[in-house]
């Protein structure tokens, strides 16, 4: 294969040690004159830029701008089944109807039933979570559950 010099093979070249006496090139070894960065020893961190301000202490902290894991985790309305009984025997209860009676917020996007209450009713539940508690009470009842997908924007 021909070498050009889009395929120049890498050469591996020796890193200049620096400070090792007048021998290794001339007196200052290649680190100039006086200052902090002839001096042995001498380390920078990322970032540093000589006692002035650094540009990261400069600008804005920009709260709020930055998404999270935890701010896109869905966290369902809680719905108890003692407010199941607001509603009428027969009834399909959804997210909708149950923002229609103001027992969740309207831009709650997913809704979890919990069994803290008594079951009367016998209705058909729509909601994104259930627990068996409640899901043995709404069934007792002769109720049904129908588990829905939460919305993902």
């Amino acid at each position: 294969m021909a070498v050009y010099l889009h395929n120049l093979p890498a050469v591996a070249k020796k890193k200049k040690r620096r400070g090792r006496g007048i021998g290794s090139h001339g007196a200052k070894s290649g680190r100039g004159m006086k200052g902090q960065k002839s001096r042995a020893g001498y380390s920078s961190r990322a970032g540093f830029e000589g006692g002035q301000t650094p540009l990261y202490q400069r600008l804005p902290k920009g709260r709020g701008t930055k998404q999270t894991f935890s701010s896109q985790v869905v966290k369902p309305a809680m719905i108890t089944l003692k407010s199941l009984n607001n509603f009428k025997d027969g009834d399909i209860v959804g997210p909708g109807a149950l923002a229609k009676k103001n027992l969740i917020n309207k831009k709650a996007r997913a809704v979890k039933l919990i069994g803290s209450g008594k079951m009367e009713l016998k209705v058909t539940v729509r909601v994104h979570q259930v627990t068996e508690q409640a899901k043995a009470a709404v069934e007792g009842a002769g109720g049904k559950i129908e588990i829905i997908k939460a919305q993902v924007e």
